[in-house]
């Protein structure tokens, strides 16, 4: 087998950029360095729980509540329901309630549907109490109403606090 050695190629060179420029230079590829960087990409994907917090953050920053007219916050858990009235401007909670505390429960067991109504009847009163005629933003934190957030939203609706 016979290994052929072959002198570089060569070029005439350009005059192009003038007349010393030389626009290719070749180089054998034994004496080329290259460096070879890889490519990363890397996506940011917010999962759901993640973009209805951003969500919620973004709505927050229209409606903020007032002592007079304050931001209504209601989580619902799997058997859990819980309501705040709540003032941003002075950062305090105005009211609390939920179908865990005794008074709103009552002696005799209820279902957590009826506890439910309670709340938002308790959450009028106290509504009545600190002269509050007007909520600025309802905050069901992105959940879908279920059954017991609805037997909530009649009871408060049906005073006039909640557009229907």
């Amino acid at each position: 087998m016979a290994v052929a050695n072959f002198p570089a190629l060569q070029f005439k060179t350009s005059n192009a950029f003038g007349p010393k420029s030389k626009c290719f230079e070749f180089l054998p590829l034994q004496n080329r360095s290259l460096f070879v960087k890889t490519l990363v990409v890397e996506a940011k994907a917010n999962t759901r729980t993640e973009s209805a917090k951003i969500r919620n953050r973004r709505m927050l920053n229209k409606f903020n509540g007032t002592p007079r007219r304050p931001r209504l916050s209601v989580f619902c858990s799997e058997k859990q329901l819980y309501a705040m009235l709540v003032d941003d401007k002075n950062s305090k909670c105005l009211f609390y309630g939920s179908n865990l505390q005794k008074s709103i429960r009552n002696d005799p067991a209820c279902t957590t549907v009826e506890s439910a109504n309670h709340v938002g009847e308790a959450l009028v009163k106290a509504c009545v109490d600190l002269s509050i005629n007007e909520i600025s933003y309802y905050d069901r934190n992105e959940f879908a109403r279920g059954e017991r957030m609805q037997t909530c939203e009649i009871a408060i609706a049906s005073y006039g606090f909640l557009p229907r």
